[in-house]
């Protein structure tokens, strides 16, 4: 029963930044692919396609209208290594390749509806 009500007393959004769509809650902290803004700084979200909170969820047609979503980026640091492996048999060739995509880091302080 803790857990319903839970969910119906947090407030949350579905952001749009870059081509990605993300549900964010407020006081949360997320790691996405780097966008630009500056560490340190308040990053309004422009596109907020739904607002939900207790009592109403709005939708956009595309954008809810008067919707805004603060952003407190924390840093733009690089994520976790992903390595990919390749071999072929019978031939003694293995070959280790890997990456660390940029992400950036940050929390949401804040999100208002008209």
């Amino acid at each position: 029963m803790d857990l319903i009500l839970a969910l119906n007393t947090m407030k949350y959004a579905i952001i749009k930044i870059g081509p990605f769509q993300y549900t964010v809650e407020e006081g949360k902290e997320y790691s996405v692919p780097k966008f630009e803004a500056e560490a340190g700084k308040k990053f309004d979200s422009a596109e907020v396609l739904m607002v939900a909170d207790d009592k109403s969820t709005s939708f956009g047609k595309p954008t809810v209208a008067g919707a805004k979503v603060t952003l407190n980026i924390l840093e733009q640091a690089k994520g976790e290594k992903v390595t990919s492996k390749i071999y072929k048999a019978k031939s003694r060739y293995r070959k280790t390749r890997g990456h660390r995509k940029e992400v950036t880091k940050f929390v949401v302080d804040k999100i208002s509806s008209k």
